[in-house]
């Protein structure tokens, strides 16, 4: 044990504390705890997202499009938030579709893609004028009889699978066979086959992959992104409208991850863009993020309510684990488990510090939230913050397993 005061994770300047509370939304963590009623919950920070957004906007050309990934946090609050933010919303599921209409985003920028759409969500983007994001011959020909069948012209672009993919991306999307999109050697008969048939061709998306922090990665796939379209739209039925050219854009999570320089990529994009339109001018260029947009502005927070020795090792056991936050226990796409960041979220600034196991509890040795973490001593009742946990929290943990108590979301 030492009495040497450190740094609890690698974002501080995003949560201030003062005094001993971390402060979330202007809010002491013990105040906002006693005004949601219970822990564990998720709190989102709406002065983040704005600050989020207007670094983005001022990094990225000027007439690019940026829409939210609603996948990433599709709490309705904050969705109805990022909907005064940003220029469109891109779904993946009819529900999804249902957050987005109930907002004031006009339908015309508002996408559904997924490699396996339903055909009542065909049927429901259809009819609410969305744009549909065709991922195979076979949708495409649903689509079209949908069409045809409830007399509604749809409005679809052409997901391509491209034969590159983003180097160094946490989860690749693109490149040799995938699930998602149509391969781009099979783009020419599809578009052929899209004149036939009469429907709204808007234009394409291509989206490589997810969770990069090197600019270059991203640079090159928007480079590539924006050249195979350029060559595919000799074969279009008509001029391309929009053209999505994915995401990518990551956030740092664990120790040695730097932030993404986005200076950089707005630049380079921004030359690309000017290339580009010299040649179809009325093509907007939309780029879709979802984590890089929400994911710093999230914290997840639980309580101890145990404290034990085992063998040597002190373990902390709180009331949250992975049924609420199935990415920071390691086993959402973690090949070796690494520690998100955490504080003790009303002791930031105690000098005297030990060395603890975070547990969840969930009768599984899978319920950690930190490993052999250097955290400011914690007793029963303290508050414990998992950061980085605005994207892919809540909704994408198996919140139902071993019939734990719910956890509730705030925007703040």
């Amino acid at each position: 044990m030492t009495t040497k005061a450190a740094p609890q994770h690698l974002h501080a300047s995003l949560f201030p504390a003062q005094g001993n509370e971390l402060i979330i939304g202007g809010i002491k963590i013990t105040q906002l705890a006693q005004r949601i009623g219970q822990t564990p919950f998720y709190a989102y920070d709406r002065e983040l997202l704005n600050q989020r957004m207007a670094e983005l906007r001022d990094a990225m050309p000027s007439d690019l499009k940026i829409h939210y990934a609603i996948k990433a946090n599709p709490m309705p609050a904050l969705v109805q938030h990022m909907a005064s933010l940003v220029d469109g919303f891109d779904l993946a599921s009819a529900k999804e579709m249902q957050m987005a209409l109930n907002t004031p985003m006009p339908t015309q920028h508002i996408s559904l893609a997924g490699p396996g759409k339903r055909h009542e969500e065909l049927s429901q983007a259809i009819a609410a004028g969305i744009t549909l994001h065709v991922e195979s011959a076979h949708e495409l020909e649903t689509i079209a009889q949908i069409s045809h069948k409830t007399g509604r012209q749809a409005s679809i672009a052409i997901r391509i699978n491209p034969a590159f993919e983003l180097k160094a991306s946490g989860m690749k999307m693109g490149g040799g066979p995938k699930q998602f999109g149509i391969d781009e050697e099979q783009i020419p008969d599809i578009l052929k086959r899209i004149k036939e048939l009469a429907l709204d061709f808007v234009g394409f998306h291509i989206y490589s992959g997810s969770q990069n922090l090197k600019a270059d990665s991203i640079i090159d796939a928007q480079q590539k992104s924006l050249a195979l379209a350029g060559q595919l739209s000799e074969y279009c039925p008509d001029p391309i409208k929009k053209l999505n050219i994915g995401g990518g854009y990551g956030i740092p999570y664990f120790p040695g991850e730097t932030p993404l320089d986005i200076q950089r990529i707005g630049e380079a994009l921004d030359k690309e863009m000017i290339s580009f339109k010299h040649t179809h001018s009325d093509t907007e260029i939309i780029i879709e993020l979802g984590r890089y947009l929400v994911g710093e502005a999230g914290l997840y927070i639980c309580q101890v309510i145990d404290k034990k020795v085992s063998r040597g090792q002190t373990y902390l056991v709180v009331n949250g684990g992975l049924h609420h936050h199935l990415a920071a226990s390691g086993n959402f796409g973690q090949v070796i488990r690494k520690n998100y960041p955490v504080a003790i979220a009303n002791k930031m600034h105690n000098a005297k510090m030990e060395t603890v196991n975070i547990v969840g509890p969930l009768c599984t040795p899978l319920d950690i939230l930190g490993d052999k973490m250097h955290l400011p001593e914690a007793e029963i009742g303290d508050f414990l913050a998992v950061y980085q946990a605005g994207a892919y929290g809540y909704t994408a943990s198996p919140h139902q397993f071993l019939s734990q108590p719910e956890c509730v979301e705030a925007l703040v």
